[in-house]
């Protein structure tokens, strides 16, 4: 992948910032060709420590050389921090991460329909990260290059045809990593109720995860065939599945993710309005 050779902002320099910012460093983009606004002392000291990158305490002129701006800002708070950007920004590239928050509401407080959103999700931090990409009709295929060299640098992406499956993808990849981390808790627990140690327990479970899932995209096969090989009739796993379906668990599962959908779609209607 080759290193973008454009200035890069960020409006907010958290975790989600930081996974992309440390991708593009490690891609070779230097600490110059980025400018971070980020008003909490703590968290422009480790952006200083870890990357070279003094952060700005606001909005500033600065800002106009940016090619790309990247929202990184929590849903609730867009709003009010696009105001102060917008004056310097209005010729670039914007790409939010910004959970729930639709494009008309971004564009409206950008000043510009260069706008993609995007729904990442945490193992960005470690290079492992799934990003699904909502392009505006504005959006030329260049600035789409762009948002990929960008994003790629945190794992995979996908781009969606239509924005309210962001929604969808919010349910399942952007707050998945919490269920997975739910079940490892579940399956940890257990060992430990069956004699092991927490350590050893929580071993197995993560890398049994890691490795069903590295399977699973090493193969052709769909999860219900993946599933089968290792279920034998009247056997541990069947015993274990059994106890499953007969609790629910399916549906259960299926029944939390639609919750997570209409909440991301609640968010675009709470915090759009602005």
């Amino acid at each position: 992948m080759s290193t973008p050779s454009q200035h890069i902002a960020f409006i907010g320099g958290g975790n989600m910032a930081s996974a992309i910012i440390g991708g593009l460093i490690r891609q070779g983009m230097k600490p110059a060709q980025i400018t971070v606004v980020e008003p909490f002392a703590e968290t422009a000291a480790k952006l200083l420590k870890d990357f070279g990158i003094s952060a700005l305490p606001s909005a500033s002129p600065a800002l106009a050389q940016a090619d790309l701006v990247v929202w990184a800002v929590k849903p609730q708070m867009f709003s009010e921090a696009a105001a102060p950007v917008m004056p310097h920004t209005g010729n670039a590239l914007h790409l939010s991460v910004a959970a729930g928050i639709r494009t008309d509401s971004i564009s409206r407080w950008v000043g510009t329909e260069r706008v993609v959103r995007c729904m990442p999700n945490t193992p960005a931090l470690v290079g492992q990260g799934m990003t699904a990409l909502y392009p505006c009709p504005s959006v030329s295929a260049a600035d789409k290059a762009l948002v990929e060299q960008v994003i790629g640098t945190t794992g995979q992406y996908l781009w969606v045809a239509q924005e309210s499956q962001l929604d969808a993808v919010t349910a399942l990849s952007g707050s998945g990593p919490a269920y997975v981390f739910y079940f490892l808790e579940a399956m940890t627990e257990a060992g430990v109720g069956m004699g092991l140690s927490a350590e050893q327990a929580y071993q197995l479970a993560v890398a049994t995860f890691s490795g069903a899932s590295s399977l699973a995209a090493a193969s052709t096969e769909s999860p219900e065939v993946l599933r089968q090989r290792v279920t034998s009739k009247g056997g541990t796993t069947y015993a274990a599945l059994t106890a499953m379906e007969a609790a629910g668990i399916k549906p259960a599962f299926v029944k939390a993710m639609q919750a997570a959908e209409l909440r991301a779609r609640e968010l675009g209607d709470e915090f759009g309005k602005a």
